[in-house]
């Protein structure tokens, strides 16, 4: 089981690397033309869509990786370098096509539902938030653990919900050079904890690299 301070990091991270406030552009050009009740059943289903995704990672994530035959240490390694160039692209604020590319985002317009995809999948929960749960998530195995990860996840679905019910407002009150600066913070933040997510997977694999001499 983790400390306080690391369970802390976990939804600093967490919501870092999901980056609610990076999504608000996005949600408010698919939605524009959806009448209000459309964009706030949008954001409920986005927000748990979100919230299961990161659950079925933090409960199956292990087994899928021992199925793969993937060790927790290489896993961490390449989900290290992955959130690292995530961090890279939001400290220049540039749209980011790891998570949603141009052209994934011009099919979305043609979509009568995008509250999963590509809202939830994988503009929200991708690959980089989905890595981050499988780590942090397999720090410990303890029950209690494992469900003080749950409700980190399920905030962080309630800060997805909350930013998105709220976009246009957000929107106006920030300006894109607010959520912009907002951005840069969470990439600062998350390469950060991609760094670590690095060192920790290559001293696993390479103990040699953690001998004193």
């Amino acid at each position: 089981m983790l400390n306080w301070n690391e369970y802390l990091q976990l939804s600093t991270g967490l919501i870092s690397v999901v980056n609610p406030i990076g999504a608000i552009p996005i949600f408010m050009s698919l939605t524009e033309n959806r009448t209000l009740a459309d964009r706030k059943q949008i954001a409920l289903v986005c927000a748990f869509s979100v919230a299961c995704v990161l659950l079925i990672a933090l409960l199956a994530g292990e087994s899928i990786l021992h199925f793969m035959g993937i060790g927790l240490p290489a896993f961490k390694v390449a989900g290290g370098l992955l959130i690292l160039l995530m961090g890279i692209s939001m400290l220049h604020a540039s749209p980011d096509r790891l998570r949603h590319t141009p052209e994934e985002q011009a099919e979305s317009y043609d979509k009568e539902s995008i509250a999963v995809v590509p809202m939830a999948i994988p503009l929200l929960s991708g690959p980089g938030a989905i890595s981050t749960t499988i780590v942090y998530g397999h720090m410990g195995h303890s029950l209690t653990h494992y469900l003080l990860v749950g409700v980190v996840i399920l905030s962080v679905s309630g800060v997805v919900l909350t930013a998105l019910l709220l976009a246009p407002r957000i929107a106006d009150l920030m300006g894109r050079t607010g959520m912009n600066v907002v951005t840069r913070v969470m990439g600062l933040i998350i390469s950060s904890i991609a760094i670590e997510f690095i060192a920790k997977g290559l001293s696993a694999l390479f103990p040699a690299l953690t001998t004193v001499s």
